[in-house]
């Protein structure tokens, strides 16, 4: 087995050494199960790193959105530059799913706008669980969504030799139902050509192409090149070639699959228009025997996912195959932010029904397609093994999933304690605010201000424009790239406030945050309860000035207990730096 290389400039300090010791005990005496219950700024990544280094088996870990998934993959690349760390997130930068309303007789068809670049990247990651063990992939909750079967994915990989014999012909049939196409000429990810006795390959999951030389029928040679200058990168004896795409159709079952979706089609049409509903029973045939069309001739259609249980061979409500799948029967599953994680993956699948039951009960779908889902939670529960739940407010779910066995990791190894928090009052806060911005700016610190809405956070960095501050907004409207491109610019010095929602509550861990600024702190809701201001006010622990201002009325139950807690760390942080000689020190900026 491969084996994971942990690299770092630092040894684990802080809590960090006991809380490793503690879960990798907690694994050891047979629990399957923990809770890594760390402040902000603890380093809870550096330790779950250590625990990943410690099992030396396959991880998935699991963020609940991009930002935060996209952060920890870039730090985990760091610990682990020797392994593969992989990213697996949906590539859609929009998506509209196939809807239907009833009322106004609304079809609403599938619109979506895929990244490129996320759909090589989730591809590059099955793969690299098909080459070695030494695997991280860092997701988002898109891998409890269906995938297509990893039996089937297997069972299309080419493998090419040097000096074995290859059929041209076969080959190219069988790329074709790889999902690849022939092209003439130029490149593109999941495309081929052949030049006589040259075959190049541009697999879906690389940056780079494989070029297979013949002599005769036999393969002479084997290498890497670099598609924009042809040039070699790497010469090698064998390469498997890995599908185009995750939902393969099985050539060999082909006739007996659509047989059988035939079979369906026939039978729902029928009780359709026994029912009277013959507008949806016409609207049925017509659109499957479309797709089948399609499926006949290309292997592929638009929306075949919702054929995929036909062509995994499943029953009706059996769980569908997802990325989970693809990992060895032993793996261990970090969750990060349980608190925020583990209840989105229990939504997922009531919304996902709801919507397709429409769509089958108006004739746009098989029933076929309630089965091309998400997993519910008790399923994606039960696939999962060896689990450690990392949150710094972790819910009851968890720690009851755990035994309680809850660690706790408080100190940081910077010694800086948490934040001292102040309430002011909602009257001229943006006022108040400027006065701070401009304090902080002048030490070259940044700044975090926490906003009730999106617009107001656009309206805020207008605002700060005027009045020559430097500043940008950060919501969910902005894609997964502009997302990351504006922390990067924060830490490259490019604007000093940074305005936000609810993005910012977690994974934005940043040293050169001298303020975090919470406007209408005391409008209690999911934004401003007691969890919620806790992570918010941890944005500001890993700079040691750094402060926290809640602006508000009153002190709601949730402003007051999240203070109490912050003050019971840091009276807790500051009895440890006393105790073992600890000055706090703020972590180095890594600037860009």
């Amino acid at each position: 087995m491969n084996n994971f290389k942990l690299h770092s400039e630092y040894s684990p300090a802080g809590d960090q050494p006991r809380a490793i010791k503690e879960i990798v005990d907690c694994f050891d005496n047979g629990n399957r199960r923990a809770v890594l219950k760390g402040a902000t700024g603890t380093g809870k990544t550096f330790t779950v790193s250590n625990i990943i280094k410690e099992y030396n088996i396959p991880t998935l870990v699991l963020a609940h959105n991009k930002t935060l998934a996209f952060q920890l993959y870039n730090e985990l690349k760091e610990f682990f530059p020797e392994n593969r760390i992989e990213y697996f997130v949906s590539y859609y930068d929009y998506y509209q799913p196939e809807a239907y309303i009833p009322s106004t007789d609304t079809y609403i068809e599938k619109d979506s706008a895929v990244n490129d670049l996320i759909d090589r990247l989730r591809l590059k990651a099955t793969t690299s669980l098909m080459t070695t063990n030494d695997v991280v992939i860092v997701s988002s909750v898109s891998c409890i969504y269906g995938l297509g079967s990893p039996d089937m994915y297997k069972k299309y990989t080419l493998f090419i030799t040097c000096g074995e014999d290859l059929d041209l012909r076969e080959m190219k049939s069988t790329l074709v139902d790889m999902q690849y196409e022939r092209r003439e000429f130029g490149y593109e990810r999941g495309t081929f050509i052949i030049k006589g006795d040259l075959i190049e390959i541009f697999p879906a999951y690389e940056e780079i192409g494989v070029r297979i030389s013949l002599w005769g029928e036999e393969v002479e040679s084997i290498k890497y090149f670099n598609p924009v200058d042809g040039k070699t990168i790497l010469s090698l004896d064998d390469v498997p070639i890995y599908p185009a795409k995750h939902f393969m159709t099985d050539r060999e079952s082909l006739d007996e699959v659509m047989e059988q979706i035939t079979h369906d089609m026939t039978k729902r049409v029928d009780f359709l228009t026994n029912d009277g509903r013959l507008l949806e029973a016409q609207r049925l045939a017509s659109r499957t025997k479309y797709d089948l069309e399609m499926i006949r001739e290309i292997g592929y259609c638009n929306g075949i996912e919702n054929y995929s249980a036909y062509f995994d061979g499943r029953t009706q409500g059996e769980p569908p195959s997802t990325l989970i799948d693809f990992f060895p029967d032993e793996f261990m599953m970090v969750i990060d932010e349980s608190h925020v994680t583990l209840p989105q993956v229990r939504g997922m699948f009531a919304g996902d029904k709801s919507r397709k039951t429409t769509l089958v009960e108006h004739g746009f779908r098989l029933p076929a397609a309630l089965d091309n889902r998400p997993l519910q939670f008790d399923e994606f529960d039960k696939k999962l093994d060896k689990v450690l739940y990392v949150s710094a407010t972790p819910k009851e779910l968890e720690i009851e999933a755990s035994d309680y066995n809850v660690i706790e990791q408080i100190n940081r190894p910077t010694g800086i304690p948490d934040p001292l928090v102040y309430v002011r009052p909602v009257d001229n806060q943006i006022d108040d605010l400027i006065d701070e911005i401009k304090k902080k700016v002048a030490v070259n610190e940044k700044v975090i201000v926490i906003t009730l809405t999106k617009k107001m956070a656009e309206d805020l960095a207008d605002y700060f424009y005027k009045l020559e501050i430097r500043a940008n907004y950060l919501h969910s409207e902005l894609n997964t790239e502009e997302r990351s491109a504006v922390i990067e610019q924060l830490k490259g010095d490019e604007f000093d406030v940074i305005i936000g929602v609810n993005l910012l509550r977690e994974g934005i861990d940043l040293p050169i945050v001298g303020l975090v600024a919470i406007l209408d702190a005391d409008k209690e809701g999911f934004l401003r309860s007691e969890t919620s201001l806790i992570q918010i006010i941890g944005r500001a622990s890993r700079n040691e000035n750094g402060f926290v201002i809640l602006y508000g009325d009153k002190v709601s139950g949730g402003m007051e207990r999240a203070m109490a807690e912050t003050a019971r760390r840091r009276e807790l942080q500051l009895a440890f730096n006393k105790e073992n000689n600890i000055v706090p020190k703020t972590a180095k900026q890594k600037l860009y």
